[in-house]
């Protein structure tokens, strides 16, 4: 399904009616998580973070979902959706201190980059195993149900966790119990160096839940209007007892799998380049254009206050101390046992629990 045009214009009979203030607060959103992403891939190249999952090219897969979920709902993402945290107003300063896991990093530095949580915003934490966030998602949606709640779940994959055992027991579970549980696949084309081709016999990943029985859309993922338009759709249905929905976003990942990754050496400049002329941030634009007085001048505001945002973030975190040494014996137990506390002891060169128990 598409919705917005090459040339920018509407498909009428598809067009989902966002005001033109909800359009601009789209593109600005991905604007946003595009700059963020850059920044902190040329701060890891300095070695002054570890490591960072970027959603180069995605960016309307993951930001149009995210705006057509209502914040009530749950979002359980894979670990490239932080523009729908950011989207849920997730302070920016909060997920840079953890992305250099400093003292003020609600994770205390105890979890990879790009793996960070928010309950207040009902976003998950950030499982680094393929697919196991999958069956998690069904669970919340199930117990929503269970428990009369008007909320509905919408978790985050990419093409090849369908090839992963947790997909599947996911879906089976969705089906039988109708659960309120949006599957949203980015089908980005690879998993890691792995062409969508080589792991699924199936034309396309959407068909896979004809074997379910649940209900199935192939989007056009650059496309930020119809992928909100499809999310809100399967949200709708899911509000209304209607059970799960599975939405296949078709995207391309322009970077890398992650700073980790080149993938120059498992696909071609020139596969890379076509897919560039479809930048879902290009195609919006020309959309907002007609409907608005948005020129190169207020884009260029626009990304200068969003990189000094960013940098100013990073100045801030790289302030902060570490996590105190002793902090990562801690969020596990409501009350503490002895052999952590031992070990926590030796740790920090003090006497162990159990000298101090012979003592009393």
């Amino acid at each position: 399904m598409h919705v917005i045009r090459d040339d920018g214009s509407l498909d009428p009979t598809l067009d989902p009616g966002l005001s033109v203030d909800q359009v601009v607060a789209l593109y600005k959103a991905m604007v946003r998580t595009r700059v963020v992403d850059d920044r902190l891939e040329k701060i890891q190249r300095q070695g002054r973070i570890a490591f960072h999952v970027g959603s180069l090219g995605e960016e309307a897969a993951i930001i149009g979902a995210a705006a057509a979920l209502r914040d009530r709902d749950w979002i359980v993402p894979c670990y490239r959706e932080v523009g729908a945290l950011l989207w849920r107003g997730y302070p920016l300063q909060q997920y840079i201190d953890h992305m250099y896991g400093n003292a003020d990093d609600p994770l205390r530095g105890r979890q990879m980059p790009d793996h960070t949580f928010s309950r207040a915003h009902r976003y998950l934490s950030v499982s680094a195993p393929i697919g196991t966030q999958i069956p998690h998602a069904v669970g919340v949606a199930m117990a929503a149900k269970k428990r009369g709640l008007d909320e509905c779940v919408g978790v985050f994959f990419g093409d090849g966790a369908t090839s992963s055992n947790d997909f599947h027991a996911a879906m089976n579970f969705a089906a039988v119990y109708e659960a309120p549980v949006l599957f949203l696949c980015r089908n980005n084309g690879y998993a890691i160096s792995l062409p969508t081709q080589r792991q699924t016999a199936t034309r396309t990943l959407a068909e896979k839940a004809a074997a379910y029985r649940i209900p199935a859309a192939r989007i056009d993922g650059n496309d930020v209007l119809a992928v909100w338009r499809a999310v809100r759709e399967g949200a709708e249905r899911a509000a209304n007892q209607g059970g799960p929905t599975f939405i296949e976003l078709i995207t391309y990942r322009l970077g890398g799998h992650s700073t980790s990754d080149d993938p120059r050496v498992y696909r071609s400049q020139e596969e890379t380049d076509s897919w560039r002329k479809l930048d879902p941030l290009l195609r919006l634009r020309k959309h907002i254009e007609q409907r608005t007085a948005w020129n190169d001048d207020l884009d260029g505001d626009w990304r200068a206050v969003c990189d000094a945002e960013v940098k100013e973030c990073v100045r801030r975190a790289e302030e902060k101390p570490p996590p105190e040494l002793g902090d990562m014996f801690g969020d596990v137990y409501a009350e503490q046992p002895w052999h952590l506390r031992e070990q926590q002891a030796q740790c920090l060169g003090g006497p162990r629990a159990s000298d101090e128990e012979d003592e009393s």
